[in-house]
This record gives structure tokens, sequence and C-alpha cells, in this order.
């Protein structure tokens, strides 16, 4: 059974979904790992709640060392595929490394437009908005070291009608991206996906 580990900096809205499955049985899958670098996330608080160990990685002051504490702790989780669940920081060298073409992350746009530093949350449904987009959804994609990069793995569209806001917006894409995220880990896990080799 495919091990998840989970890297998040707040709620956790894809967290919290692909635990649903997995506790639901809809998804054969443990969740092995909740590491997050704020230390009073909720994230970790719903970790602990399901019985899933948590960790908290402060990444402020010493990037290199929560890098490689990172890699331990997921490697100590055997964690065989990192999700990234809303987590605001660039991964290290070392966390790049060791799970390389492992680490998937689902992003509010279809990449590779509105990629990039600084491109989440509302600002990405803002971008859109301006650029007069009538179409817009999610992507999970592969992580590297640049931002919003990696090999793009699925996405979903969503349409954009006359008057939306990007309130607005944002709620439709954030409507789609749990099953999308849940949809491409039932393909990992069945084989009828298969990520690119290390």
């Amino acid at each position: 059974m495919i091990s998840l580990g989970f890297i998040a900096s707040g709620n956790g809205t894809s967290l919290r979904a692909i635990v649903a499955a997995i506790e639901a049985g809809e998804l054969a899958a443990r969740a092995a790992l909740v590491v997050s670098n704020k230390k009073d996330s909720a994230s970790l608080a719903f970790a602990r709640d399901h019985g899933i160990a948590a960790r908290w990685i402060p990444t402020v002051g010493d990037p290199q060392t929560a890098d490689t504490d990172l890699a331990l702790a997921l490697g100590d989780a055997g964690v065989d595929l990192v999700v990234l669940s809303g987590y605001l920081r660039k991964l290290g060298p070392n966390v790049l490394t060791a799970y390389e073409n492992r680490i998937l992350n689902i992003h509010p746009a279809l990449l590779p437009k509105f990629g990039g530093e600084g491109m989440y949350g509302r600002r990405v449904h803002e971008a859109v908005l301006a650029a007069g987009e009538t179409v817009t959804g999610a992507t999970v994609h592969l992580v590297d070291g640049q931002y919003d990069y990696g090999a793009i793995v699925a996405q979903v569209s969503v349409v954009i009608q006359l008057g939306d806001t990007a309130e607005i917006i944002e709620a439709k894409v954030m409507g789609v991206e749990p099953g999308l995220f849940l949809d491409t880990l039932r393909r990992v896990v069945s084989g009828a996906l298969t990520l690119p080799a290390r």
C-alpha cells in the first residue's frame, strides 16, 4: 500500500479530502505523516485528531536545516509519495532529490498560465480575471526547484461566467480541487497513471 506524506502550511484542504477518502476505503493508501512549517497549523491538529503522525518543522531562519529535517522525517515515516496541501515554501534540494518525481502539488489555475513565485491563493484568480480569461481550472503537477514549473499530471477546467468576481472564481476552483487530487492519486495507486522514473 502506498504511503503518503503531506506538507501543509494552513488548513490543508486537500489533506482533509484525501484522508477522508482513505478512511472511507475509497483510496488504497496510508496517511503516514503530516508536516507543517507552522506550529499552530490546523493541519497538524487535524492529523493528531485522525491518528496520523504530525511534525512541526520551522523554516524561518535556517532553511537548510529544515530541508534536512524534512527529508529525514519523510524517509523515517516510510513515505512513498509527497502531497503538498497549501504549503507556501519552496522545497529544498534534499527533499527534491530524495523524492524526485514523487512530489505532487495542486495549483489553482491551468498551468503553465498564472503560475510562478507569488502566484497563490486569490492572487491567481485576480490575475486570471484581469487577463480576461473565459476558462480557468486546477492543475496537479510534479514539484521541482521552480515554482509551478514541474510536469503537468492532470487538469480540470472551470468556466468563468460574465460577472464572476475573483472570489467567485476562487470558490469554483476550490470546489474542483479535492476531486482532481483524489482522482489523480487513485490513478497513481491503481497503476493507470505512471509517474516519471526518478
